[in-house]
């Protein structure tokens, strides 16, 4: 009977840590994508919870505004980017160079508040995790990372025709609605 209690006691407390981690699909979740407040959350599911609730909870894309424009976005998230395309360093390294957006916690808390239900998203999840832990520092407290990001993962089978894209998950593949089109009221105008 002891050893009854004792199993249902080390399964509740598992279960209550992959809730409380928000991660419960997964517990396992790569270190480029760990967050300091652990709260994770699948594309699929980050749209079921803004559908849920879409006054209060809310969606944030902080990929590149070039990102944004042509490889197509959310149609109800903001853009607040957490890097910005360094040009001339990407000509000179032949591969893309990302400089910080200095800005980006003062632009994010003058659209948020700290206890807001916020749900970010990047390519694939390293940049929303960074960004996640940028605004925990900042004293925000309810800050999703979508794990998989608006492109999702790459695809590693060797045998796949798809293998070396981001076929595999990620808002774009979920089904979830995205767009081209610019609306102005969610797109991120720099300062000049």
């Amino acid at each position: 009977m002891k050893r009854r209690h004792l199993s249902l006691a080390l399964i509740s407390l598992f279960a209550i840590g992959l809730t409380a981690t928000g991660w419960a699909e997964s517990p396992t979740v790569p270190r480029k994508k760990q967050t300091s407040l652990r709260l994770y959350v699948s594309a699929e599911k980050a749209y079921a919870m803004w559908q849920a609730d879409p006054r209060k909870t809310f969606l944030l894309d902080v990929r590149t505004p070039e990102e944004y424009i042509f490889v197509g976005h959310t149609p109800m998230a903001k853009h607040i980017p957490l890097k910005f395309l360094d040009q001339k360093a990407t000509a000179m390294k032949a591969r893309p160079v990302m400089a910080a957006n200095s800005d980006f916690v003062d632009e994010v808390r003058a659209h948020y508040g700290t206890t807001d239900k916020i749900l970010i998203m990047c390519r694939s999840g390293g940049r929303s995790a960074a960004a996640v832990n940028q605004l925990a520092k900042a004293g925000f407290t309810s800050v999703y990372s979508i794990i998989d990001g608006f492109e999702g993962d790459l695809i590693k089978d060797k045998k796949s025709i798809h293998r070396g894209k981001r076929k595999k998950n990620g808002w774009k593949n979920t089904g979830a609605p995205w767009t081209y089109k610019i609306d102005p009221e969610l797109v991120y105008h720099p300062k000049f």
